[in-house]
């Protein structure tokens, strides 16, 4: 496993798959989910739709529509749309979509931050979920890209990272 920590879009970033940090109903409305939506088209989200309802702490695997990646995983950190996150669902939420990377066979995926848009979790709180969830699954033939366009949520990651002694790479897209 190689962790990169990188400031830009997920959107631009080369690995088999991304993630969106979705509700359970599968709906993209706004933030990265949106983003994701309307890069690669609504067929996306009719299948996380269809797939659905995805309890907190499971991921489904879609299409990526027009996007170069493999798939999507859509990895709920909360129930319904815009509704607070925790923590623990952001941790939850993070080992669910290693799993079904790590199952699926895919050899990368880029995460963004989890949580921290209308979840409302903190770039540190939701930093160190995801750095736990790594830790509790250890998807050893996976690389992990975390993407954020927020300086905020890359130098979290990193913090985290390095709290835990954890190695990791800097770098561009």
């Amino acid at each position: 496993m190689k962790i990169r920590v990188v400031k830009g879009s997920i959107l631009e970033v080369e690995a088999d798959v991304i993630v969106n940090a979705a509700n359970s109903m599968g709906y993209m409305g706004g933030g990265v989910a949106g983003v994701i939506k309307r890069a690669g088209g609504k067929e996306i989200e009719e299948e996380a739709v269809k797939k659905g309802p995805t309890p907190v702490g499971r991921a489904v695997l879609t299409t990526a529509g027009s996007l170069p990646f493999k798939g999507i995983i859509h990895a709920p950190t909360m129930e319904q749309p815009a509704m607070p996150s925790t923590p623990e669902k952001i941790k939850k939420a993070t080992a669910a979509a290693l799993r079904v990377a790590v199952e699926n066979g895919f050899k990368s995926i880029a995460v963004p931050g989890m949580g921290t848009g209308v979840g409302g979790v903190s770039h540190a709180d939701s930093a160190n979920a995801m750095i736990k969830a790594i830790s509790e699954v250890q998807p050893e033939n996976l690389d992990i890209i975390f993407v954020d366009i927020d300086e905020r949520m890359v130098e979290a990651w990193k913090e985290a990272l390095e709290k835990r002694g954890i190695a990791y790479t800097p770098g561009e897209k």
